[in-house]
């Protein structure tokens, strides 16, 4: 247990680099008076995974951290920290001062700015000692030495993005403000800090980076709707993304994009909170349709839309059916196929007799459950060191958004699911799936902890205090390689408010590394074990090595994911259907979309007409 000397107040964790055990804790408390507001920040550094903590206020000078973008941490493992402090300076504007750390947060460099930032500072993600900056009065200026010496890029700039090796993406507004010339915006890069600008982009609205794509959202000539542009040199050529029988009114959003290919929602016309999933090929620039009627709430740009990192290929997401239900479906091959998620084994279906239909899924109520303020207080969650791991709240039956949430654990990538614990929990994974944590998500006071060692099948409870805590958080260390979890909460007196936390380690429950026979192999998407094709998903078969349920044993840190891949022949199952075809549900071939039959199927590329020959 630490108790924190503070009172009241907000705070914030971070975790700083891997296996290092290093977490850095600032707390803050602000109360605005008429004439003066009193403003107070602690700063805290554990390096035993929160065991312990040592109070480094003295080695920032006391300085008020600001909380909304405060601390910023360094991509990978550079253990470098900037902390954002808000002090005031003489004439009533705000001054701007950085606190650099490069060694973990043992020691602090105060740096003051010629600018007063407006929002985080930016990492390169391959280089921690390249940052951006935007400022208060919209200036984006660089920095090539962690911090130290600043250098103003460009004025009057509303978006800025790091991309590949030295070059800076960024929006420029010509007239009055970001706000007012939205739609009217300039897109320019520079490969050389600001020395030379091209402008690579026009009339535009917003842009985005994923994978190997630059995305750019460019109003069109008539001036009230939006197309998507593509580019995979950087901006130097683009193409408009061909999305078929799509009206130009319609709204955009990029959900997902890696190196191979991009997942995109477009809106169905009118205000119906759903639309059409389309999916591109290896360019980005050819979308087919993948699924219809996909939800997506209009508020806050918020979606169910989830890539399930523990098994490749599987995406889940929510529908909304004709009767307006909501039903969560999922896809084992990056889009090709969409089936509703199998009702867990060990759930009674609640659904009334008229909707009985509904009883076929399982919904892991995610980022819309949680917008609608709905008893939903974790996304789903997976991690690509526990293999086949899926953790997520669901409601079985036809009153989806009306029942209280449980939680459910598939084990195999999502294809069936269990039971995991009655009633809504946060949730975290340990020891790269050894372990499984969960905490009670209630209003009232806690003091249990409950865990498992066999992928949710027991669970065990642990009283971690006789004093219960108003629960606030689970903090792991990222990777999910840890085998600490710590809980952070507050217990509130007539006056004051003081946090606490507990770090639970389970190095002693698993004390015995695990062996060779502690591991079994398992086929990923086996689901016709015997046939030569079982398990073959997008061209090739994966074998893994994967603990036994009933193994308790310790993974350990330094454990790595053995997978055997084999090629598969292909089949029909494994093609993407062309432009302006579709697969309709549990069909395999390719159906022309009625509204293109009997038209020639064209489309611009590189400037130039092109007429598309293809059997679907």
């Amino acid at each position: 247990q630490y108790v924190f000397a503070d009172f009241g107040g907000s705070v914030s964790l971070s975790w700083l680099g891997d296996s290092k055990g290093v977490i850095l804790v600032l707390t803050t408390f602000k109360i605005p008076l008429v004439l003066v507001s009193f403003t107070k920040s602690n700063l805290y550094r554990s390096e035993d995974y929160g065991k312990t903590f040592t109070d480094i206020t003295k080695l920032i000078n006391h300085t008020f951290i600001r909380t909304e973008f405060g601390m910023a941490i360094g991509p990978e493992n550079s253990g470098k920290v900037i902390l954002t402090g808000d002090v005031p300076v003489p004439g009533g504007r705000r001054g701007g001062k950085i606190f650099r750390s490069s060694d973990y947060a043992k020691n602090f460099v105060p740096t003051d700015l010629p600018f007063q930032p407006q929002t985080q500072v930016m990492y390169h993600p391959q280089n921690s000692d390249h940052l951006l900056a935007l400022s208060t009065e919209n200036s984006l200026w660089v920095s090539r030495n962690f911090g130290e010496k600043w250098d103003e890029v460009h004025k009057a700039v509303c978006l800025a993005k790091w991309g590949p090796d030295t070059t800076i993406f960024f929006t420029t507004y010509l007239n009055d403000s970001c706000k007012m010339d939205l739609g009217f915006l300039e897109l320019k890069k520079t490969k050389d800090f600001g020395k030379s600008f091209k402008t690579i982009g026009n009339r535009i609205y917003s842009f985005g980076l994923g994978g190997r794509f630059l995305f750019a959202s460019v109003v069109t000539e008539k001036g009230n709707t939006r197309r998507i542009h593509v580019s995979s040199d950087q901006g130097d050529t683009w193409n408009m993304a061909q999305l078929p029988s799509v009206g130009q009114e319609q709204f955009f959003s990029i959900l997902a994009a890696n190196e191979d290919m991009v997942f995109m929602h477009v809106d169905d016309p009118g205000d119906t909170g759903c639309g059409t999933v389309y999916t591109s090929d290896d360019r980005g620039l050819i979308y087919s349709k993948s699924l219809e009627r996909h939800l997506y709430t209009g508020v806050g740009s918020e979606t169910d839309f989830t890539n399930v990192t523990s098994l490749r290929g599987v995406f889940i997401t929510s529908v909304l059916s004709k009767d307006r239900a909501i039903q969560s479906v999922i896809t084992f091959d990056r889009g090709g196929k969409w089936q509703p998620l199998r009702t867990p084994v060990d759930a009674p279906c609640n659904a009334t007799k008229d909707a009985a239909e509904v009883c076929v899924s399982a919904s892991p109520r995610a980022v819309y459950g949680i917008s609608l303020h709905q008893n939903v207080p974790m996304l789903p969650l997976s991690e690509p060191n526990a293999v086949g791991l899926v953790i997520a709240h669901g409601s079985v039956g036809d009153a989806i958004f009306t029942a209280t949430p449980d939680v459910y654990i598939s084990d195999d990538g999502g294809y069936t699911w269990a039971r995991m614990l009655k009633g809504p929990h946060h949730y975290a994974i340990l020891d790269s799936g050894g372990i499984l944590v969960a905490i009670e998500h209630s209003p009232e006071p806690i003091n249990v902890l409950k865990f498992s060692t066999d992928e949710g099948q027991c669970w065990h409870k642990y009283t971690f205090s006789k004093e219960p805590i108003y629960f606030t958080g689970l903090a792991s260390e990222p990777g999910a390689r840890s085998m600490n979890v710590s809980l952070w909460g507050y217990r509130d007196s007539f006056l004051s408010r003081t946090w606490v936390s507990y770090t639970i380690d389970f190095t002693p429950l698993l004390s015995s590394n695990c062996e060779k026979d502690d591991y079994t192999v398992w086929l990923a998407h086996s689901s016709q074990p015997g046939n030569h094709t079982d398990g073959c998903v997008l061209g090739f078969k994966e074998q893994y090595l994967r603990l036994r349920k009933s193994s308790v044993c310790q993974n350990g840190r330094d454990y790595l994911v053995v997978k055997q891949p084999s090629v598969c022949p292909c089949t029909l199952e494994d093609y993407l259907c062309d432009f302006g075809y579709f697969r309709r549900e549990n069909q395999s071939w390719c159906e022309e979309q009625p509204e293109l039959q009997a038209h020639d199927l064209e489309f611009c590329l590189n400037g130039r007409q092109e007429l598309l020959t293809t059997r679907g």
